[in-house]
């Protein structure tokens, strides 16, 4: 059976990545461990290596239902533990009276300083405090270099992760009828704009689907598959239930309020 038939053409690389991991291990039987995965990579580790006894895939991203998360595929007997994911947490705080941080804020300051993003993790924020996980390796360097956020000057410092704040992620799941998967369809659905404001945001090249910019209207989601607009939030097909009798598609997401 062609592995490649059950994910998407672009998902290929990533297929390629994973299969070479478990052929490694299998032949070194030294754990491996990757850098942050977003769900939709996540799922595609977990069906590849499916039920192989001899092999455990373990993935920790600091907070119970984290998005963004890293992985250790290793031999089934191998002990792993929070420390294995060489993971660190960070905190810093900023005057909430004067200035006010969003989720882009803090990774655009990230990415500006030359991080790639598959080595940050979830980022929280909540009553004037930041706090986001990262790798080790780069921990320093980010202590070092991040000092200011939407103009706002911060230090951020390294935290033990039994600091983490609560998770207060607010996912509203709601359940609708659409045509099809296309894209901008499901803009429309999710975001409750026409059809041609979705195009619009697709357009912009204001859409992410798994936190990659896609321009194409006709693009078809899957299940678990993560959506974001600029200025609209983000949302996640959890589930397509099927059929409808008058033919359209039952569909099941989770909006971020």
């Amino acid at each position: 059976m062609d592995i490649y038939q059950h994910f998407r053409q672009e998902e290929a690389p990533f297929v390629d990545q994973v299969m070479s991991w478990k052929d490694e291990i299998n032949r070194s039987f030294i754990p491996r461990l990757t850098d942050f995965l977003h769900p939709r990579e996540q799922w595609i580790f977990q069906s590849i290596i499916g039920n192989d006894d001899t092999l455990q895939l373990a993935f920790f991203g600091a907070w119970e239902h984290a998005e963004r998360k890293r992985a250790i595929l290793a031999p089934y007997y191998e002990e792993l533990g929070e420390e294995s994911f060489e993971t660190e947490l960070l905190r810093a705080s900023y005057p909430i009276k004067f200035v006010k941080i969003e989720h882009p804020d803090v990774l655009g300051a990230f990415l500006s300083s030359g991080i790639e993003r598959k080595k940050i993790g979830d980022i929280k924020i909540h009553h004037g405090e930041i706090q986001i996980l990262v790798s080790k390796d780069i921990s320093t360097y980010l202590l070092s270099n991040i000092t200011s956020i939407k103009k706002a000057s911060v230090q951020f410092e390294p935290i033990s992760l039994s600091d983490r704040m609560v998770n207060s992620d607010n996912w509203v799941e709601k359940t609708t009828t659409c045509a099809s998967l296309r894209l901008d369809v499901l803009i429309k659905e999710m975001y409750q704009v026409s059809r041609q404001q979705a195009l619009d945001l697709i357009k912009k090249g204001w859409v992410k689907v798994n936190f990659q910019k896609i321009e194409q209207p006709s693009y078809f989601l899957e299940e678990r598959d993560m959506v974001s607009v600029r200025g609209k939030g983000r949302t996640r097909l959890t589930e397509i239930q099927g059929k409808t009798k008058k033919d359209k598609l039952r569909i099941t997401f989770e909006k971020l309020l």
